[in-house]
């Protein structure tokens, strides 16, 4: 099976997930509770989005891809930066993390992947502008950034953390044998309030224990991530995990800084056009 023999329509399971007519009283009702569900915990998960023919082409696609990854290891802090000397130890901008993930680039996913259509197709930005009530949306800028598949394997982890986006969409592909759970402190800081405190007692581990989500293949799981700290739990097993990583912007021409794109990518320029 390839991408060319599905398309974005077969691939979400619209009975359940009208996203093709956001005007429907299905899908307006859809739309309500994903906004509930982002209000009061930052996250929703909304499982089976994805058909099992879609999930099961997109999987063949990634093993194909999966070679390719760039494995990076680094120690940052929850902001993806090295520890900031201006403030004192074992603070939010001192305290470090490891982490280790293989990420495959955007312009390393061809055109005709099915993961890359559903992200480029413009009935599921809409949905997603109008679960986050914003006017538009536009496709993350990063050449590099705007779609990843994020591959993980044994000892494989990702340490707290915020994104660099206001918010971030996944989409779970392959699960770990053990291991690999996504862990969120719910909307820890805000434009206004970094909320430090908070965000040093999650990271040193002296706070109450994070939200969890588990793997669902074909789930969509939107959280706010540029506000929400979350992280990803130590892997163990030969079987990777693997998930999607779609990136939407509320501000056109958003792109990651040079400090990331080396770190989670080992170059700042793609290899291939866009």
């Amino acid at each position: 099976m390839g991408a060319l023999a599905i398309t974005c329509t077969s691939m979400v399971d619209l009975d359940r997930y009208p996203v093709t007519d956001l005007q429907s009283t299905s899908a307006q009702a859809l739309i309500a509770r994903v906004q509930a569900d982002l209000s009061g915990s930052g996250a929703c998960e909304l499982q089976g989005f994805l058909t099992p023919v879609a999930v099961q082409c997109a999987v063949e696609e990634c093993a194909i891809l999966k070679p390719e990854a760039f494995t990076s290891r680094t120690n940052a802090t929850a902001y993806l930066t090295s520890a900031d000397s201006d403030f004192p130890e074992r603070h939010a901008r001192t305290f470090t993390m490891k982490s280790s993930v293989g990420v495959v680039g955007y312009d390393q996913i061809p055109l005709s992947n099915s993961i890359r259509q559903l992200y480029e197709w413009p009935p599921l930005m809409e949905f997603i502008a109008r679960t986050l009530d914003v006017p538009h949306l536009y496709h993350y800028a990063d050449p590099l950034g705007a779609l990843n598949l994020a591959v993980m394997g044994d000892g494989d982890r990702l340490g707290w953390h915020f994104d660099q986006t206001d918010f971030v969409v996944s989409i779970p592909l392959v699960s770990a044998l053990e291991g690999g759970e996504f862990e969120v402190y719910p909307l820890l800081r805000s434009a206004n309030q970094e909320n430090y405190a908070a965000v040093t007692a999650a990271v040193t581990g002296t706070s109450t224990p994070p939200t969890r989500f588990p793997m669902n293949p074909g789930s969509l799981l939107l959280f706010k991530g540029r506000h929400s700290l979350h992280r990803v739990t130590r892997i163990s097993g030969a079987k990777h995990r693997v998930v999607a990583l779609l990136a939407y912007d509320t501000q056109p021409d958003t792109n990651s800084t040079t400090e990331l794109k080396l770190a989670r990518y080992g170059r700042t320029q793609p290899l291939t056009a866009i």
